[in-house]
Parts: structure tokens; C-alpha cells; sequence
């Protein structure tokens, strides 16, 4: 990895406005590798230990955060009128440029990966890769063999669009309620090939990107950092060393 400015370490490692990383630096306020160091522009190697008032800072290049969406949140970075997906986290990390790497709907719940790896959400969207993307949906009607076949098969949308094989499973008790296990994205994608039997989404919520899977301990609203092992799986899952 390329050596980086000592300021812009302190700035994202501390999580401070690039001025005031500056500031304190020039302080003497900053230690690298033991030794006091004022020059903000020095150049860094990324496994360098820093402090801060004495205080480790861990530097990221990268963030990777777990949020459960709940409904009636926006799949965006911004919007002027309506609360989104980045605004859950945005107190906490107010520098991090972040965004959705894929989309619920509005009124969809569960996970959402928020990002500044813009590589990453690539691989984890592209078409090449096909991640599966598992959803816990419940219908207005139950569902049956003839829509298990038609998912294995491939649903051919009502504009002619045809989809990726995908597959649902039938809950024996209550077969209202399926589980869709889909391999693209596209829009309204599990709501469209339902209607195509005549069935109707009364709630979809996403469970699992690739092989990670929704934390249960995160309430609607809530975030967590991905660990290092469902970092490293959702990275195999997009083909990414």
C-alpha cells in the first residue's frame, strides 16, 4: 500500500477535519512510532503506529458497516427530503464518504452494507459474480409448486425481461411466508416476478449478502462493523483476494 500523508492519517484515524489534525500535529500533540512528529506532510507507511494525546489510533482505509434498514428509509447516500440509509450512521462517522452498495426499496427492511469501497460494491453488484442476496417475503396469498418451478426455471417479467434462475422455499406451516434466494438485482425484482402468478409483497426483508448474514442482535436502525471473517467472505463470494 502507498504511503500517506501523516495529516490525512490523523484526520481519518481520529476522525477530525483535515485542518485539525494540522493543528495538532504541529503541536507536538502526535507520535509516530514513538518519537514526536511536526510535519504534517510526512509520508507514512499505513502499519505505522500513531497516537494522539497519547492515544492509539487505528487508521482504515476502509469501512464496512452491517445495518439493519428498517422501512421507510431511503437506499441512498442523501436526500434533501427524506431520511436515508447513511443518515443512520452519519453522526458517528461524519467524514466517511458512504454509500449503499445495493438497494432496498423504501419500504424493504434489513441488510444493507454501507461502504467507501467503491471496488468492493462493485464486485459484490456485478453481474459476473452473481452474490446471492437472500429475503424472507410474505405474500397475500400462499405460495405454491407452480411458482417454486417458475423461480427455478427463470420468471419471465411482465415487459419480457427474463430473470436469473433463483429459488424459493415454501415454509410448511405458513406458506404465506418464502424465502427467495436471488443471484441479480433488479428493480422491484422479487415483487415483479411474484406478480407474474398473481401474488402480492406484503413484506420483503433481506437476511444475507453472499454467505454473511444478518446480525440478529441489531435492532431496525442499528449498525455494527463487519468483522474480519464476514469481510473475507463476502470478498471470496464478489471474487476478490
Amino acid at each position: 500500500m502507498a504511503d500517506l500523508r501523516l495529516d490525512k492519517l490523523v484526520a481519518q484515524a481520529a476522525d477530525l477535519p483535515r485542518s485539525q489534525a494540522r493543528r495538532a500535529i504541529l503541536a507536538g500533540r502526535v507520535m509516530l512510532d514513538g518519537a514526536v512528529c511536526r510535519r504534517p506532510d510526512q509520508k507514512v507507511e499505513q502499519t505505522a503506529r500513531l497516537t494522539l494525546d497519547g492515544d492509539p489510533l487505528c487508521w482504515e482505509e476502509h469501512l464496512y458497516l452491517m445495518v439493519n434498514k428498517p422501512a421507510g428509509v431511503l437506499s441512498a447516500s442523501r436526500d434533501p427530503h427524506q431520511q436515508t440509509v447513511v443518515d443512520l450512521v452519519r453522526d458517528r462517522y461524519p467524514r466517511r464518504e458512504l454509500f449503499p452498495a445495493g438497494r432496498l426499496d423504501k419500504d424493504s427492511t434489513g441488510f444493507v452494507l454501507l461502504t467507501d469501497d467503491g471496488a468492493l460494491a462493485h464486485a459484490l453488484l456485478s453481474p459476473r459474480h452473481h452474490v446471492e442476496k437472500t429475503y424472507k417475503v410474505t405474500l397475500d396469498l400462499p405460495a405454491d409448486e407452480k411458482m417454486q418451478r417458475g423461480f427455478a426455471d427463470g420468471v419471465t417479467l411482465a415487459d419480457g425481461e427474463r430473470m436469473l434462475l433463483a429459488r424459493l422455499e415454501i415454509e410448511a406451516e405458513d406458506p404465506t411466508c418464502v424465502t427467495v434466494v436471488l443471484h441479480q438485482g433488479v428493480y422491484h425484482q422479487i415483487k415483479r416476478m411474484f406478480g407474474v402468478f398473481g401474488a402480492g409483497v406484503r413484506t420483503l426483508h433481506r437476511s444475507a449478502i453472499g454467505p454473511v448474514r444478518l446480525d440478529p442482535q441489531l435492532a431496525p436502525g442499528q449498525s455494527r462493523p463487519l468483522t474480519e471473517q464476514e469481510l473475507k467472505s463476502l470478498r471470496e463470494a464478489a471474487g476478490e483476494k
